[in-house]
């Protein structure tokens, strides 16, 4: 492991780690600016099963409200691979996601096309470094739309 790839490790564990002991009052915004992005960036947990250890993750991601969808991207930092949360979502049909202190079960699609295009547009705006990881892979960086269902409670360390 490189020590970028360790420093992310670890920063992306506190982070984690932070959001979910507090219930989410802390660790929802994040201050990005030191890496590209923006002031207030808004992050959410997602909540997945591992689709080979069936362990629980819990990963936190940048999150873009495209209107009664909430977006994010699996760009892995431009890797030539997608993260392994992005196959564990693949593999379920439901996954949770907490915004802030408030947790929801979700269906999930990935776009395509010119909605594809366009909420990509919309989330290279928000964190503008996708840009970058874009042009650094091969591989077309996924977008997964997740459709909030019921509220449940927050998820737990």
């Amino acid at each position: 492991m490189t020590e970028v790839e360790r420093a992310t490790l670890e920063f992306v564990t506190q982070h984690r780690n932070t959001y979910l002991s507090s219930g989410g009052r802390e660790g929802h915004i994040l201050d990005y600016r030191h890496l590209g992005g923006h002031r207030f960036t808004t992050t959410l947990l997602l909540e997945t099963r591992g689709r080979k250890s069936g362990e629980r993750r819990v990963t936190p991601l940048i999150y873009g409200d495209t209107g009664g969808e909430v977006a994010i991207v699996a760009s892995k930092g431009g890797a030539d691979v997608h993260p392994a949360w992005y196959h564990n979502v693949r593999a379920a049909d439901e996954v949770t996601i907490q915004i802030g202190g408030q947790a929801f079960r979700c269906h999930w699609r990935e776009p395509v096309g010119d909605e594809r295009a366009a909420i990509w547009r919309f989330m290279a705006d928000l964190y503008p470094p996708y840009r970058d990881y874009q042009a650094a892979t091969d591989r077309e960086i996924p977008i997964v739309c997740f459709s909030p269902g019921d509220e449940i409670a927050p998820l737990q360390p």
